[in-house]
């Protein structure tokens, strides 16, 4: 194999092993803060989305008043929970897990599109605008006030933070967000104190982005790499053989 192609394998392998790494601290701020409701967005050039919500239960009670008890011994009806991210045009998986004795709820949810997500209650208190605009495609969100008119009296230290992250399909050409970082390729994020989250203060996050997507270029320059790497070995192998003829010595009779 080339060398130049067992670089880049051995570069990736090491990229898998830095992505596994990151995912394994995704609950926590970039200064240990705690993320106490996470909002994951996975966005395709279709249109169609996929959202992963990642929250303590206090949150959702507290931002979406979702009717369920706080209380970490408590139990939980899934089913009736994830009925509350499931609608037309959309469909929820859900697990659960405990954090330092708290319940959190983990829910996966495929939409056909952002306007059918919009109509979910975990995701109502956003504006999304997905357009194609001259050359590139712009994203936006503005995530606005709780759905809920008298929050439920919940106890925090005031170290909690809400992140809102947005997977882009494509090449970034243009975006606001705070930390002005492209985390891991593709990766933006928007955190705001999770006080600031239950005043209402809005989110607001924009995106220009290429129109090609990421995974098609990617797959187009493994495909491209593969035929050198294959080109390279036929024309080895083609020289040694050349070479081998031309060395044979002759036969007299």
């Amino acid at each position: 194999m080339p060398v130049g192609v067992i670089g880049r394998v051995c570069a990736l392998v090491l990229l898998s092993v830095i992505l596994c790494g990151a995912s394994a601290c995704s609950a926590t701020g970039l200064f240990g803060q705690q993320h106490e409701y996470e909002e994951d967005l996975y966005l395709a050039l279709d249109g169609s989305v996929v959202a992963n919500v990642n929250a303590s239960v206090a949150s959702l009670v507290a931002l979406h008043g979702l009717a369920l008890d706080p209380d970490p011994n408590a139990g939980i009806d899934l089913d009736k929970t994830r009925a509350a991210f499931e609608g037309a045009g959309a469909r929820a998986t859900m697990t659960l897990s405990r954090r330092d004795g708290r319940r959190f709820v983990h829910a996966t949810v495929r939409a056909e599109s952002l306007a059918a997500l919009s109509q979910l209650r975990p995701f109502a208190w956003s504006t999304y605008r997905f357009d194609r605009v001259g050359d590139l495609f712009q994203f936006r969100q503005v995530v606005g006030r709780p759905a809920v008119a008298q929050p439920i009296a919940l106890r925090w230290d005031g170290t909690e933070v809400v992140v809102f992250k947005l997977h882009v399909p494509s090449v970034i050409v243009f975006h606001n967000a705070p930390s002005r970082r492209v985390e891991r390729g593709n990766i933006l994020e928007w955190e705001q104190p999770l006080t600031d989250r239950l005043a209402g203060r809005p989110v607001e996050m924009e995106v220009h982005m290429e129109p090609e997507s990421i995974l098609r270029t990617t797959l187009l320059l493994f495909g491209s790499m593969i035929l050198a790497a294959v080109g390279t070995l036929l024309a080895a192998v083609w020289w040694i053989a050349r070479r081998g003829r031309n060395s044979t010595p002759g036969v007299h009779p």
